[in-house]
């Protein structure tokens, strides 16, 4: 047995979480699904990043004690695991006990190449990052599009500089290999300009709210340093089972706007510790809004819930997977999620399974018989998962349900009912292992509706109690097939 170590990046605790980030969340549990699959002994990771400037003040504005105000939001990520049917194995707080303590740990493996000096320079809160002139020339966030402060400050730096070549070498390699090119080109050209050492402390007397740095009691950790390290933290580093198990990961999913932190600053951090690269970093990109950048001050987010109470978690999984691109950004927007539930849910899937069901209850009283060895070439499923192209991978599979609505149309067993009992046999128990086999490939993506569809057909008998599976939306609902 292989393992198969997964991690989302940790959602920061000063909002709540918005569509973008469940889309993360999703990607890394199909991850997770489809190793399971395989046989892969599987660790999925997730959790929440509780410390730093942008918390303390959001809190301060929320008139809460921080760990008061961490508490409550962290509860509200933690319930994505449900809400969203995600099949994660552990959820890291950066303020447990367990994670501060292996976090200074991971201190002092890189004390070697930490040094005290005086910084000054722009600095942006919601990123909690440095900018320099070449990135930000009109001290503006490039991310967040917002005037950067001014900071000086005496801290510990790290020697982040030191390791741009092994990081940029094991980026090339594919040692660390970036998903999709353009992500890896993009870090790539970073490093070829070199990288600058970092500031990884802060004044306790400006900011108390982070991980006391070893041996210093006026200085916490920078938030990144205490974040990045939950990937191994969480698995009992230094010296915890898991850890010995499971690191390096195997893949980290991340958003675009944190590539830095994760393929520049993470790498290095490892190597100064004396321990293994992760074996890959998947980028995804941003969904847009109706084709507005996804903004709180523009008022145009989208929370998960509310999509979800509307259509269903299948129908957000099944949109966030393949309308929005693997390689790229993407849109939501209410009209693209109405017409493509109808369409390819309740149309092409949930009417497929239905039809198919009614069949064989009219024709056999239920009961479906022994099926036949058969099944598909899902080769392009496969190159897709490997290339994690998670929008392809749905393709292949909408491929073969929209193929078996075409062969049903093509064969007719509504007329071979009337004169060729034996061909209507052959075509139901074509069309059966057919569901069984797409609901196989679906399970990672859309796993309730995968286990319905089984459940179904579930020990050779129609369950028609089982239900449909995706509701038209629309005043009146009828079904679109024939059974004479």
């Amino acid at each position: 047995m292989s393992k198969f170590y997964v991690t989302s990046s940790i959602a920061y605790t000063n909002s709540e979480p918005h569509i973008g980030y469940a889309m993360e969340l999703i990607q890394a549990d199909v991850l997770a699904r489809y190793h399971r699959q395989l046989g892969d002994d599987v660790w999925f990771l997730t959790g929440t990043d509780e410390h730093g400037a942008k918390i303390d003040r959001a809190a301060a504005a929320a008139k809460l004690d921080p760990q008061k105000y961490v508490n409550e939001l962290s509860r509200v990520f933690q319930g994505l695991k449900s809400e969203l049917n995600l099949s994660n194995d552990q959820f890291i707080r950066t303020t447990d006990e367990d994670h501060k303590k292996a976090a200074r740990q991971l201190w002092k493996a890189c004390a070697k190449d930490i040094y005290e000096a005086e910084y000054e320079g722009e600095y942006c809160v919601d990123c909690e990052t440095f900018y320099t002139a070449t990135d930000a020339p009109k001290k503006a966030c490039p991310v967040h599009d917002k005037p950067l402060e001014h900071m000086k400050q005496k801290n510990w730096f790290f020697k982040l500089s030191k390791y741009t070549k092994q990081v940029k070498e094991a980026i090339e390699s594919d040692h660390l290999h970036i998903v999709p090119a353009s992500r890896k080109n993009e870090i790539l050209s970073l490093l070829e300009s070199g990288l600058d050492d970092i500031s990884i402390s802060r004044e306790k007397k400006q900011l108390s709210w982070g991980v006391p740095v070893p041996g210093d009691d006026d200085q916490v950790m920078y938030v990144w340093f205490d974040a990045l390290a939950n990937y191994i933290t969480a698995l009992g580093y230094p010296d915890g089972d898991k850890f010995k198990q499971f690191w390096p990961a195997d893949i980290h999913v991340i958003g675009k706007d944190i590539i830095r932190h994760h393929a520049a600053i993470w790498p290095a951090m490892l190597l100064a510790a004396g321990l293994e690269l992760p074996k890959a970093i998947y980028v995804h990109g941003f969904i847009n809004i109706s084709g507005q950048k996804l903004s709180k001050s523009k008022g145009n987010g989208i929370s998960p819930q509310e999509v979800i109470t509307q259509y269903g978690v299948d129908a957000l999984r099944y949109y966030l997977l393949r309308e929005i691109s693997s390689v790229g950004d993407g849109d939501f927007s209410w009209e693209r999620m109405e017409s493509v539930y109808n369409a390819d849910l309740a149309n092409d899937l949930g009417n497929l399974v239905q039809r198919v069901g009614v069949m064989v209850t009219k024709y056999y009283d239920g009961k479906i018989g022994e099926l036949p060895n058969h099944s598909h070439d899902t080769s392009d499923y496969e190159r897709a998962m490997q290339e994690l192209r998670f929008d392809h991978a749905l393709n292949a599979i909408w491929s073969l349900i929209r193929g078996l609505n075409q062969y049903l149309e093509e064969e007719k067993p509504w007329a071979k009912a009337k004169d060729d009992p034996d061909g209507l046999t052959e075509v139901l128990h074509h069309a059966v292992a057919d569901l069984e086999q797409i609901a196989t490939l679906l399970l990672p993506f859309m796993p309730a509706t995968a286990e319905k569809i089984v459940a179904t057909f579930a020990d050779g008998v129609v369950h028609s109690e089982v239900g449909v599976l995706f509701p038209k939306i629309e005043a009146i609902e009828r079904s679109t097939f024939e059974v004479e």
